[in-house]
């Protein structure tokens, strides 16, 4: 099973350890990002996941418009996780005004979900697959940090790295 810790005693899909928004680390997408993520989005709408890829629509905090991003689904021992790579992104910021309420999609099938964030010590090991399987595409949002880290600097960083467990919504 999975040992990995959560925040599921609060009421809040957002750990008391992580700190105010102001203060968030957060990465704007270049151009160049745009151009690959809506490649992406274009296919994985056309029911071709690149790489596990499903595209994630959550209420938005604002407009109550459903919005939609392209995402990494990651699977570690059976269990689902979202990774925001560029950090307390709009799609984090949705997700936690939403209570984790969202969906995930890939062509027509759409699945209900609740995404639950985990505390920054439940981080680590999800980081390291997350380095493991997309290097190639989520590196450069690391400083340098890849999947061979120690457990003491991928701890370091894990604040900065919002992570999400995906279950059904009942």
């Amino acid at each position: 099973m999975n040992a990995i810790p959560d925040n599921t005693a609060n009421a809040s899909t957002r750990p008391a350890s992580t700190g105010p928004a102001s203060t968030a680390r957060y990465i704007k997408p270049s151009k160049s990002d745009n151009v690959f993520n809506a490649t992406v989005a274009r296919l994985t709408k056309l029911g071709i996941s690149v790489w596990g890829s499903r595209i994630l629509y959550v209420r938005g905090r604002s407009t109550g418009e459903l919005r939609s991003t392209p995402v990494n689904l990651l699977t570690v021992d059976g269990t689902r996780y979202l990774v925001a790579p560029r950090g307390v992104t709009q799609w984090v910021r949705n997700v936690r005004a939403a209570n984790g309420q969202a969906q995930l999609r890939v062509g027509r099938r759409t699945e209900d979900v609740r995404l639950i964030e985990l505390a920054d010590e439940a981080k680590p090991a999800l980081l390291r697959a997350y380095l493991k399987r997309w290097w190639f595409e989520v590196g450069v949002f690391f400083d340098g940090v890849n999947a061979k880290a120690p457990d003491s600097k991928l701890r370091e960083i894990a604040p900065g790295y919002p992570v999400f467990r995906v279950e059904p919504r009942r």
